[in-house]
């Protein structure tokens, strides 16, 4: 009997698409578009530090907010204090409810301080967010996260924008062991087989960005990540073959012609 699948499902809320994509690094608005549609994704995520909402036309204007989920984050925050004041603004200008937590602790490696995220976390879920915290692919972090009532963890497969795929598949199984929260893989994905790899391993879904606007031709590449997360969860799904040390013949051997 064949597999069924179930949509993505975060705080009751049902995706079809397991691909949330990001919207900076293109050239213009209309590569951005392009690409967002050829992905298929439902979510897209936007910083809300790098927005211009005085302009009369910013970003968050290409959105047709009709058809996709925006995920506001916060990127560019240092500490909890400024992330939860991001977030808070944005709150009062109607357009965050589902967030993406970021609270960065090195401004040359990017990588998340998630003592400042767990401890921003829990005050914005008592606040009533809606909290999809980036974090380290530490399986403790991840555990207090949900335990602090986030809708979701999103551990890092490699560090922003380096595209060097999923360093540490270990880490990401012991997170998708314990966790009863999707699991997103967020920043390091760099082409299609590192978004298969992911999906394959167990995660609920991957977020990129760089690794579609930084491609030679993004909207190619977006459709790639779209196959790629499809074929990827089909995988999971299907379970893959035992691996062996040693050659198994897919022929059967009785019945040979000598």
């Amino acid at each position: 009997m064949a597999a069924v699948d179930t949509p993505l499902t975060i705080a009751g809320r049902e995706f079809s698409s397991r691909l949330f994509v990001g919207t900076g690094k293109y050239k213009d608005e209309a590569e951005t578009v392009a690409s967002i549609e050829a992905s298929g994704a439902e979510v897209v995520t936007v910083a809300l530090r790098r927005v211009d909402l005085a302009a009369p036309r910013n970003l968050l204007s290409w959105i047709d907010t009709d058809r996709f989920t925006l995920l506001p984050n916060t990127a560019g925050c240092y500490t909890a204090d400024d992330a939860i004041r991001t977030l808070r603004l944005a709150r009062e200008l109607g357009i965050a409810d589902l967030v993406k937590l970021e609270v960065i602790g090195d401004p040359k490696t990017l990588m998340p301080d998630n003592e400042e995220t767990i401890a921003a976390a829990k005050v914005l879920v008592k606040e009533g967010f809606t909290v999809l915290p980036y974090c380290l692919d530490d399986p403790i972090a991840c555990r207090k996260l949900e335990d602090a009532g986030c809708a979701a963890v999103m551990p890092l497969a490699a560090p922003i924008g380096s595209g060097q795929g999923i360093r540490n598949p270990h880490n990401l199984r012991l997170i998708i062991e314990r966790a009863s929260v999707p699991v997103i893989v967020d920043a390091g994905v760099g082409t299609a087989s590192d978004a298969a790899v992911a999906l394959e391993l167990g995660c609920d879904g991957v977020l990129m960005n760089t690794a579609i606007a930084a491609a030679r031709h993004p909207v190619l590449m977006a459709q790639a990540m779209k196959g790629a997360i499809i074929a990827g969860r089909q995988a999971h799904l299907a379970g893959r073959m035992p691996m062996r040390a040693h050659a198994n013949a897919s022929s059967p051997t009785a019945g040979l012609i000598e």
